[in-house]
């Protein structure tokens, strides 16, 4: 085999193997109804907590996992397991981003982004207070 030959296989060994990898890794932002048509498949959904129901957490039962009912984007409420340490100040949640897929009649997350609310609010601003603008170059 000429070397251009063994290059050319190697080109595409690997652009298979970049392929097959992307396709096997990728997940979507999606709500529980679609999570629940597939629930082989992973899924990023984002919600709030529902209000009025209880987060399950029993640290001495089992520090690593917790549940709780979450609204998506679309008002669907599902009960969401998850399977490590509950964040602090959990309760106080403006938004969240489970990842993981459905189970079981529930959604099985393995990670999640919490958004938390704003200790700061343009209501707050003291008198007097003016903003300050850095100006970098040559303006």
């Amino acid at each position: 085999m000429k070397k251009i030959h063994i290059l050319a296989l190697i080109v595409v060994v690997a652009a298979i193997g970049v392929v097959m990898s992307l396709s096997m890794n990728s997940s979507t932002y999606a709500g529980f109804e679609e999570a629940s048509e597939h629930p082989g498949r992973e899924y990023h959904v984002i919600g709030t907590l529902s209000p009025d129901r209880p987060v399950e957490y029993d640290a001495m039962k089992d520090a690593n996992s917790f549940s709780f009912y979450m609204l998506d984007n679309e008002g669907v409420e599902m009960l969401v397991r998850y399977s490590d340490t509950k964040p602090q100040d959990f309760e106080k949640l403006d938004q969240l981003v489970v990842i993981g897929k459905m189970k079981d009649g529930h959604f099985s997350a393995h990670k999640m982004n919490l958004k938390c609310p704003s200790k700061y609010n343009s209501d707050q601003v003291p008198e007097g207070f003016e903003e300050t603008k850095f100006v970098i170059g040559n303006e």
